[in-house]
């Protein structure tokens, strides 16, 4: 009886290490591509058929993929918070002012800044390098990341920064109905 548990226990053992060899997302797997009859669409795209099935199929450069993605977030989040290096001040920085503006005793505030939340950028990564002589024998900072990690981690980024974006573009557009308002209040207040 134990002769067959011995032999249960090693099929599985076999197959759970199967199984984990394929579940490893950061391997490099062949990919099929070749598409019978294929036509292009446009950019990265082709239609045609593949294993007797009519498909579209959208084949990209990952290196190409994760620089576009980058920069959308990159630019995204210069919008958001806008960028020092070349003096913008983004939607946050279009909230301060608007807040700073509606607190000004001309236009019937207080004098009293109101609170903004903080910079909160969601990019700022501190990257760890490992630092040695390379192949070549030059001095050398090496960081390295899954690309899976990247892309989901610059999915993850947007995914925040669209949201930040909405909410910022609300309250600036509250702000700046506000402020009109108190102006519009104070512009009659000196007429009469």
């Amino acid at each position: 009886m134990s002769g067959n548990y011995t032999k249960l226990y090693a099929a599985l053992l076999c197959l759970g290490l199967l199984a984990r060899c394929k579940s490893n997302p950061n391997k490099a797997e062949k990919i099929d591509t070749d598409l019978k009859k294929s036509s292009d669409v446009g950019g990265d795209e082709k239609v045609g058929v593949k294993d007797g099935n009519m498909i579209v199929q959208k084949k990209v450069q990952m290196n190409e993929e994760l620089r576009r993605l980058q920069y959308e977030v990159y630019e995204l989040e210069d919008r958001v918070y806008g960028n020092r290096k070349y003096g913008s001040k983004g939607l946050y920085g279009a909230l301060k002012s608007c807040r700073a503006d509606i607190s000004d005793k001309k236009n019937g505030g207080d004098g009293k800044l109101v609170w903004t939340e903080p910079v909160d950028r969601v990019t700022d990564k501190e990257e760890e390098f490992n630092i040695g002589v390379d192949e070549h024998d030059k001095l050398v900072g090496v960081s390295e990341e899954f690309l899976k990690d990247r892309i989901a981690r610059f999915n993850k980024y947007r995914t925040v920064l669209l949201k930040r974006q909405d909410e910022y573009e609300e309250k600036l557009e509250i702000c700046d109905n506000d402020l009109k308002a108190r102006k519009q209040g104070a512009s009659s207040a000196t007429a009469e």
